[in-house]
Order: structure tokens, then sequence, then C-alpha cells
């Protein structure tokens, strides 16, 4: 059990769809009978160990469930089926500028993001230097984050999350976006993040990033596992089928 840093046990995951759900109050008065709802399943049954240490990939297409199963991993969402098990400290860089407040500064942000990953006033100032050198966002970091851009959000939410002594890294497609050399700072980031041990999961559709970062990838398709292996593996058989 120790071994695995993440265990993924028959876990299956629905969510209801409304398909006239009345959206205004002026609707819900008139219709107030529409509740027309279907239910889908995004995921069937998925059965994953990831050993501690381990870079894996999640690919598939749009709506496989890579992403839902990396908020399954957090907590965010919980399983109608079946359970995760996580062992060690857990960071997640899930939704851009997720736990930012619009109107704090970048600096108090780093505080506010830091502190709800656990850390101390004293352990997030010994950080704070490093946050802002890697963040490249110094000439910005006292302004409000509403101001800015999507890429300077990433940037900032990056710099925390690898900051804070995490065991477990979760990633979902955030890596995307920003220049190309921010892409590429963070990449190598996460490549000194696997040699010290870390346990990263990856969800892209950057088959380069896959293959640069990861030694085994997961493919779903339609909610299943449909290959779990080698990246190259895997990949090269994706690609056959989707290209």
């Amino acid at each position: 059990m120790e071994e695995y840093s993440i265990q993924v046990q028959d876990v299956y995951k629905t969510f209801d769809v409304y398909l006239d759900k009345a959206n205004s109050l002026k609707e819900k008065l008139l219709f107030w009978n529409r509740n027309r709802k279907e239910v889908r399943e995004v995921l069937k049954g998925i059965n994953l160990n990831i050993k501690k240490g381990e870079a894996v990939a999640l690919i598939g297409v749009n709506g496989s469930g890579k992403s839902t199963l990396l908020k399954l991993m957090t907590k965010i969402i919980y399983p109608n089926k079946g359970k995760i098990i996580t062992n060690g400290k857990l960071t997640s860089l899930l939704e851009l500028g997720a736990g930012f407040h619009p109107d704090f500064s970048g600096r108090e942000n780093i505080y506010f993001n830091a502190s709800i990953f656990g850390l101390t006033k004293s352990q997030i100032d010994a950080r704070l230097e490093q946050i802002i050198e890697f963040s490249e966002l110094r000439q910005f970091i006292d302004n409000p984050v509403r101001t800015y851009s999507s890429g300077m959000f990433m940037r900032l939410a990056f710099a925390v999350a690898i900051n804070v002594d995490a065991d477990i890294l979760l990633v979902d497609e955030i890596l995307s976006v920003g220049d190309q050399h921010f892409q590429e700072k963070c990449l190598n980031k996460m490549k000194e993040l696997k040699k010290e041990g870390k346990t990263m999961v990856f969800v892209t559709h950057s088959l380069d990033s896959a293959k640069e970062l990861c030694d085994r990838t997961v493919w779903l398709h339609q909610g299943i596992i449909k290959m779990d292996g080698n990246t190259d593996e895997v990949i090269e058989d994706y690609l056959k089928e989707t290209t």
C-alpha cells in the first residue's frame, strides 16, 4: 500500500445533464414542470495504481474523462461508486487561477493560496522571493490579479504550486497557456521535481510533452482505460486510432 501515491479502485462517476432546465425566474414560474435530464456516465469502473515517484500522463479525446478523474484525485468532486486513496501531501493545478481572489494583489494571493496548501506565514516568507522569481511577475506582483492576463495567472499559480513541498502534483492542461518560454520553463521544473521523487499526474493533449516528461501513459476512451503502459507504445496506438 505504501509504495503507491494514488490508488483508484473501481471508480464510477456520473453527472446529471438537464436538457430543458429553466434559467430565469420567469421561465421557472411558467415552465415549472420542465425538468428533463439525462444521466451521463463519465467514468466506468476505473482501476489505476500510481507508484510513488511516477510521472503519468492521461491522454484521450475531449470528453473521455481525463479531467474528471484528476478532479476526483484532488477530492474536488467525489465518485458515485468506488474510492480513491492518496498517500502524501497533494497540490494541484486544475483550473487557471483557482483559489485566487481577483481583488488581492499577486503578493497577497501568494500568501492566500500557499496557506490553503498548509504553509505557515513564516514558511511562505521564506519562499516568497523564489515564487516571485519563478513567476517572472516582479513588476506586477503588487497589482490586483484581476488585471492579469491568463498567462500571468498561470505563471503565478504554477510558481506557488511547485513551492509548497507537495509529494503529489496534479496538472490539467494548464501548461498549454502562456508563451513558449514559460511552457518550457514549467516542463523543465517538472522534470526536476520528477528527479526529486515527486509523483505527477499530467493531463495533456500535447503528446510531445507526455513523451518528454512521462514514462507511463494512460489512454482514456469513453470513460474506461483503453491502454496503460509505456508512453511511446501508448501514444503510437493512440495516434493510429485518432489520426
